[in-house]
């Protein structure tokens, strides 16, 4: 049961992470991370298969330098800013949508600057 569930929380991670490559205050690196801790504890195969896939390079990238390189911080924080402030300038006319994707911005940057360790 334990396995299942494993299973289905990395079938999430990946899913909302890949969607956060596109939408801004979904952190991408994170979740996957997530979803291959999820997938290395349930199935050697799906995490294989997250690995080789072009989701991989977030992880690979991550492991291989212990982090996010502090530039590669400020271009997702600043490119998140940005698609936040064109969604709520531009495409959202409710003011109770506008809140949620600033909030949803301000989490994933705060997870960005605090959560994911900075390169070495």
């Amino acid at each position: 049961m334990k396995r299942k569930i494993y299973i289905l929380l990395g079938c999430i991670c990946v899913a909302i992470g890949t969607v956060g490559i596109a939408v801004p205050g979904l952190p991408t690196t994170p979740l996957l991370l997530a979803a291959s801790w999820f997938f290395y504890r349930s199935s050697a195969k799906l995490q294989q298969w997250l690995l080789g896939s072009r989701l991989g390079i977030y992880i690979r990238n991550y492991h291989k330098r212990g982090g996010m390189r502090p530039l590669s911080k400020l271009y997702v924080v600043a490119l998140m800013a940005a698609m936040i402030t064109c969604s709520v300038v531009v495409f959202i006319d409710s003011t109770i949508v506008d809140w949620i994707v600033v909030a949803a911005g301000v989490i994933g940057s705060l997870v960005v600057i605090f959560a994911v360790p900075t390169a070495k």
